[in-house]
């Protein structure tokens, strides 16, 4: 596979010390890259700065103006976890831009699949909030995209330990969209129960798989290796787009999921083989992760997978 991996520097400034999510997770994860001798197996893709037209393809417009008013009035708030500074805006477009910028490379046919180490993460953000860290929902933005280019069944994979309750309602009714989502529960946000499936002509159209703390490994291979292949196979997708968060991993401070290494790396071959039996693109973006060892050793893994080395 033809891989394609979106970075820029201008992500590293959305920062603020002390909280989880900083700019040292791109650090990590850009320095395993080169560890492995990874950046001259992929094609780099510089992220363009997203407009608002393209961010409101999922967000409240006076929502994205009260971001950029935000960002330029210094640092602060939105809500008790998520922070903004002075570049909050940039990065949050570029964000999304890397995402949309992915896809435009794959509908040329230059790639087959990307990576996308972007932040600000997104699967919080809801269409007028941010939270969880989440500024702007950069999957959901990127399925919207999708949509407006023609494409009728769009797949959602959510591995994050925190369920995606900005994603999930987004294409709540939206039957082109199935959003899929393993998570740790009952935790952070709150939603995310099985019994949540969609509604009106998106019904059947959620999946989500509830994880007790402590799960492990075995839970997420019959999550990963049945539920996961039924699903896709029987929707019969035209795009797989991965919510890809590192913070299920047994060593991640905020969390309790307790997956190894060889549990994260069969849910990426489990995804990336779905994408070649079907021949569809796949792009994993970037959303949770908080042990920078884990970041460095797990993104550089799930890029070798997509290269099939």
């Amino acid at each position: 596979m033809k891989v394609g991996f979106v970075y820029d520097d201008r992500y590293l400034l959305h920062h603020r010390e002390g909280h989880p999510e900083n700019k040292y997770r791109l650090e990590a994860i850009t320095e395993g890259m080169a560890e492995r001798g990874l950046f001259s197996k992929v094609e780099l893709i510089k992220p363009f700065e997203a407009d608002a037209e393209l961010i409101a393809l999922n967000h409240d417009p006076q929502y994205i103006e009260e971001v950029i008013y935000s960002s330029r009035s210094g640092e602060g708030w939105f809500d008790p976890d998520t922070y903004y500074n002075e570049y909050t805006f940039l990065a949050a477009s570029l964000a999304v831009g890397g995402v949309a910028g992915a896809i435009n490379e794959i509908l040329d046919g230059n790639i087959e699949g990307a990576f996308c180490a972007v932040r600000p993460p997104g699967h919080h953000a809801e269409y007028a909030k941010a939270m969880g860290f989440c500024i702007f929902n950069n999957v959901a933005i990127g399925a919207r995209y999708l949509l407006q280019k023609g494409f009728e069944r769009v797949f959602i994979v959510d591995f994050d330990a925190h369920h995606g309750n900005g994603t999930q309602h987004a294409f709540y009714e939206e039957p082109r969209v199935f959003y899929f989502s393993t998570h740790q529960y009952p935790f952070y946000p709150g939603t995310g129960s099985a019994e949540e499936r969609g509604a009106k002509e998106g019904y059947g159209t959620t999946l989500n798989i509830p994880m007790p703390a402590g799960t492990g490994d075995e839970l997420y291979r019959h999550a990963y290796g049945e539920v996961l292949v039924s699903a896709v196979k029987g929707y019969k997708p035209q795009f797989l787009l991965v919510s890809a968060g590192y913070d299920l991993h047994t060593d991640d401070p905020l969390t309790g999921l307790e997956v190894s290494d060889k549990g994260v790396e069969f849910i990426v071959e489990t995804i990336c083989g779905l994408a070649k039996e079907l021949s569809i693109p796949v792009l994993f973006s970037l959303e949770g992760g908080y042990n920078l060892d884990v970041l460095k050793r797990l993104v550089s893994r799930t890029v070798e997978i997509m290269l099939g080395t």
